[in-house]
């Protein structure tokens, strides 16, 4: 296996650190701000790759089919520019003042991060770890559209040093992807898998439930395909309709149905019955797991770690800082040629913004949310008659310290997130 560089070679540039802080001045940003992290936090990285094939008909992902999207934005070059921008970004944390921490987990997305070629994935794993580092262990994953990948390619990503895949698999049933736009077989799906065990790579199937037209046994069969391959992990996604899409357009118009909220509220409760019989276990309400498999990675975002986002509107997380990079391809490689971060914002989350997303990414999880923690955080005291209704209309289980969703709770989670806000008084 490739070995991939433990410790950070700081690459010095007076003229490139003033441009770096000069974007920082630019975008109202506060040293001091960034610097509220909580160092004991594992330190994450996503790299969001924008490109694809095709589209499918349900995405509104920040997703190009184009090959060359100008200011040195292509397929060809853009391992170049990933690169380029992690080592500003490295940079930029110096200029903080902040404590460089090794990586716990790398996240290929997209968009099709394997429409890539696969020395280039390799290539910009070893430049994070040349910068960063990595933790004993490391979690490196990345997604694959099954047209995209075979034996040859997988065992190229296992020997750079990644060690986990997950499959856009979405359905097993030639109907449904047929309206979900996508062009792999089962087939596909099934010799993935297959190349990535025998690589000794954990592996992963995403599926959506609830496209026009699919019915209780179409899904069923999908979710059994999808235990049936022995992969490690299972997403299941309702499917979400956007109007600027092309299916969101053919359901306006008529000539597909909406999806339904109790359709796809049965299909959810199928997927957890029949993945829980074959002993996958919900840690997340999208998400379940065999024992120890969990994608630690996802874990993090709802744990609210400390993450660097980098390629086309992709988001960081450093303390209570977020930023966004500048979304169209183009823009962002244009911006990194004239050697300043490509952000396009940032922003300070608020002491009420931060208390928001900890009722409601503890309550996403099944080790659930921390009364203590969320008691600490706003400076009140939970209403535990609040608590108590939301167990006896059950919704909630707790034992005191913490708040966990029933199965009836994931399915009305909104509702839960709002009562638990309002027994914080907020």
């Amino acid at each position: 296996m490739t070995q991939i560089s433990q410790g950070f070679r700081p690459v010095h540039s007076s003229q490139a650190t003033e441009k770096i802080a000069a974007s920082q001045r630019q975008l109202g940003m506060n040293a001091a701000d960034v610097q509220k992290s909580e160092p004991a936090k594992p330190f994450e990285v996503y790299l969001h790759v924008p490109f694809c094939l095709r589209r499918c008909g349900y995405c509104d992902f920040n997703t190009y089919t184009a090959t060359n999207l100008g200011e040195g934005a292509s397929r060809a070059n853009y391992a170049n520019l990933v690169i380029q921008e992690a080592t500003r970004l490295r940079r930029w944390q110096e200029e903080c003042g902040l404590t460089p921490r090794p990586i716990s987990t790398v996240f290929f997305g997209g968009g099709t991060p394997t429409i890539l070629p696969a020395p280039d994935l390799v290539r910009i794993l070893g430049h994070l770890g040349t910068l960063w580092g990595f933790e004993p262990h490391a979690e490196v994953t990345t997604e694959a559209n099954p047209d995209t990948v075979d034996a040859r390619y997988i065992a190229e990503l296992a020997d750079g040093g990644f060690n986990r895949i997950s499959f856009g698999m979405q359905s097993a049933v030639p109907e449904v992807l047929r309206t979900l736009d996508r062009t792999h077989l089962q087939r596909n799906v099934i010799d993935g898998v297959a190349a990535a065990q025998a690589q000794g790579l954990r592996s992963s199937v995403d599926l959506i439930y609830g496209a026009p037209g699919e019915t209780i046994e179409q899904w069923k069969t999908s979710v059994e395909a999808a235990i049936d391959l022995g992969v490690h992990h299972i997403s299941a996604y309702a499917l979400s309709v956007e109007p600027t899409t092309k299916m969101g357009r053919l359901i306006s118009s008529g000539r597909l149905a909406s999806p339904d909220d109790d359709d796809e509220a049965a299909k959810y409760e199928v997927a957890d019955r029949l993945f829980s019989k074959a002993g996958f276990r919900w840690y997340e309400i999208s998400n379940w797991a065999r024992d120890g498999e969990v994608s630690r990675h996802n874990l993090g975002y709802w744990r609210n770690v400390e993450w660097a986002g980098l390629g086309p509107g992709a988001h960081s997380h450093f303390g209570r800082m977020r930023a966004w990079d500048t979304k169209h391809p183009r823009m962002w490689a244009k911006q990194l040629t004239s050697g300043i971060m490509p952000w396009g914002g940032t922003e300070e989350v608020s002491a009420s913004q931060d208390l928001e997303e900890t009722v409601m990414l503890g309550l996403r999880l099944s080790e659930g949310l921390s009364v203590a923690d969320v008691e600490r955080r706003s400076g009140r005291t939970i209403d535990r008659d609040v608590i108590r209704s939301l167990m006896k209309q059950g919704l909630l289980e707790t034992n005191d310290a913490v708040l966990i969703p029933t199965l009836q709770g994931r399915l009305l989670n909104d509702l839960v997130i709002e009562r638990v806000l309002d027994a914080l008084g907020e």
